[in-house]
């Protein structure tokens, strides 16, 4: 169904969608706020569908008001109905009947291109989360999605140990693929050291096989809504085409161009944003 307006305009260029599923952060940094920036710098079109409001800056998390799971399906399916999607970034879902309601959508409309970054804690740690949401979230949203994106934090909470060495990543990812996931792309980014290593794991390859990205890590402060951005970006270019593997070293080498470009620019008190704007490219058309 998604694609059905595509039928009646056959012979139009369009823009690659790219709709955002997460919070929005009053502080412009993360959430869907962060998305818009990423899909638009990367020339798509982006959309939302709001699941909670945060008053929040780059100091903390001061409030979080939930939106009614109701409405977040109307959300989506205006969004779907009308304009399409050619790709899905799913981020903040705080409670259950959230997490129901994203599944709702993507076997209604037949989603695209997925990629679910498991929101749990913000940069601040600050938890985004409830407990009852976690089990729900795995069970009907890591089948349905293409790629999800845990960090550390999160994969601890998803397994339910700690991860403390660069040599852990590979049984996570394993385990992670196990509780149903398709692909993960497990972010290294807090380990100590100078190297920064993620790992792409995918369900039917061997180990020898997923790919490691690794690079001299950037020293930043701000960093807040890394996340969310790579996320984004990784959906961003799911949507104009690009395999799964190519969406996640293209999105890695921007984000990683993001960080730096932002490196020495103060925005708050606390944890500030990436440069978003550094290197935009303008619209792109697809046939």
């Amino acid at each position: 169904m998604s694609h059905l307006n595509d039928l009646a305009h056959p012979h139009r260029s369009r823009y690659p969608r790219v709709l955002s599923i997460a919070g929005s952060d009053s502080g412009g940094g993360a959430g869907i706020q962060a998305d818009l920036k990423t899909i638009a710098a990367l020339g798509c079109y982006g959309m939302t569908a709001i699941t909670a409001l945060t008053a929040q800056n780059t100091l903390g998390v001061r409030a979080i008001q939930g939106v009614p799971a109701s409405f977040l399906k109307e959300q989506i399916a205006a969004v779907v109905e009308d304009i399409g999607v050619d790709a899905v970034k799913i981020g903040m879902l705080h409670a259950p009947d959230i997490v129901d309601a994203v599944a709702w959508a993507i076997d209604t409309y037949r989603l695209p291109n997925v990629v679910l970054d498991p929101v749990m804690v913000a940069t601040s740690g600050d938890t985004l989360i409830e407990d009852a949401t976690i089990e729900r979230l795995v069970r009907e949203l890591f089948p349905r999605a293409t790629v999800v994106t845990p960090n550390l934090d999160e994969a601890a909470l998803l397994l339910g140990r700690p991860l403390v060495q660069v040599d852990e990543l590979e049984a996570a990812a394993a385990d992670l693929l196990q509780r149903g996931a398709p692909a993960v792309l497990l972010k290294g980014g807090h380990l100590p050291g100078d190297v920064v290593t993620d790992l792409l794991a995918i369900r039917g390859e061997p180990p020898a096989y997923w790919i490691r990205l690794s690079g001299e890590r950037i020293v930043s402060d701000n960093v807040h809504g890394t996340g969310c951005t790579l996320s984004s970006a990784i959906a961003s270019f799911l949507a104009i085409g690009q395999t799964l593997e190519e969406a996640v070293q293209s999105a890695q080498g921007w984000v990683r161009g993001a960080i730096a470009a932002g490196a020495h620019v103060r925005t708050g008190q606390g944890s500030g944003p990436l440069n978003h704007g550094y290197a935009p490219v303008p619209m792109r058309l697809l046939d």
